[in-house]
């Protein structure tokens, strides 16, 4: 036996942390559990939320959405204390049955499908796609809770045990998680380009509005970013537009992970400066972190997974060509 094989035989393999399915499963979990807990905010038991939430996401949207919208939104308001309890225990329950076993991962799945579904048209107005307002991927278009579904669908447990990609154990496969990455990056891209989100001061606005809502250093940073932006608005807008088509077509390359890797920072920008970190713990009316953290969690779940060594003979990653991916602080076993 060779020097190398023996080394092989007698040296025991790293320890990698990789992203797997059942982590994207859990972490989808845990953010589902945040969204209950902050439902339990006081603010979500007055009628603020009715006027200054639901209200506001019901106007200017075509008859046939925002007319249910305001139906539903009125009994709602009859029994706020019932209503918003069952509303927040519905979401930690999903969170629960996605964190704590594997054998609930399904039943918390399915009806998060429905709850996302509920609260995007009744709750959000389709995040306002279908207003006559359409709002831009700054502040968190298309909205977070269908990307809840979205990667819920993504990481919907199958029979498959291996995959290229996290989402590839799942019922649409990589190739569906690449579609649906490139779908919403393609929507960005669209939003950017209509006539609202590309006005000479519309980032320079929109920047400004979430700075006013934000704690001191957090908004210190937005204006002094905002400042900047100023008179820019077109520029900015085209340019992110073509930035987002390219983080769209990019994955269908050899150039997939520098797409999701520019994809993760765009995101992380946009969370940072146009959805305050999502404000849930300053802004008082805020029920989830917003879409920003949900493009990134995406974006891990389409990381490439380590291909991993035969066990017949453990041949180095050198002779089989693939490579080990660390991600930190990503993925359970």
């Amino acid at each position: 036996m060779s020097d190398q094989a023996s080394a092989l035989t007698s040296t025991p393999l790293r320890v990698r942390v990789c992203v797997t399915t059942r982590g994207i499963q859990i972490t989808l979990g845990l953010i589902w559990l945040l969204v209950g807990l902050l439902q339990f905010q006081s603010f979500m038991y007055t009628h603020g939320v009715i006027t200054e939430v639901f209200g506001p996401a019901a106007e200017k949207q075509w008859s046939i959405v925002g007319g249910p919208m305001k139906t539903i939104d009125s009994f709602y308001g009859r029994d706020l204390t019932l209503w918003n309890t069952l509303a927040a225990e519905i979401q930690c329950a999903i969170g629960l049955g996605l964190v704590l076993s594997r054998k609930t991962v399904k039943p918390a799945l399915l009806v998060s499908f429905a709850w996302s579904l509920i609260v995007w048209w009744f709750g959000e107005g389709f995040g306002g796609l279908t207003s006559t307002t359409l709002p831009s991927p700054l502040m968190g278009a298309p909205g977070a809770v269908i990307l809840y579904a979205i990667i819920g669908l993504l990481v919907y447990p199958t029979s498959r045990q291996e995959g290229r990609s996290p989402v590839d154990q799942g019922p649409l496969g990589d190739r569906g998680g690449l579609y649906a990455w490139s779908g919403l990056w393609a929507l960005s891209a669209g939003l950017w380009l209509v006539n609202v989100n590309r006005a000479k001061g519309a980032t320079h606005e929109m920047i400004k509005s979430m700075a006013e809502a934000s704690p001191h250093w957090l908004g210190k940073f937005q204006n002094s970013i905002g400042h900047h932006t100023q008179g820019h608005g077109t520029t900015i807008a085209i340019v992110l537009a073509i930035i987002s088509v390219a983080v769209a077509v990019g994955v269908w390359t050899p150039l997939r992970w520098p797409a999701l890797a520019v994809g993760i920072v765009i995101s992380l920008a946009y969370w940072v400066l146009g959805q305050s970190l999502g404000g849930p713990f300053w802004i008082g009316n805020a029920t989830d972190v917003n879409a920003g953290p949900l493009f990134v969690l995406l974006a891990v779940a389409l990381f490439p997974l380590t291909q991993h060594a035969r066990a017949a003979g453990h041949a180095p990653f050198a002779e089989t060509g693939d490579a080990p991916v660390d991600v930190p602080g990503v993925g359970v076993a």
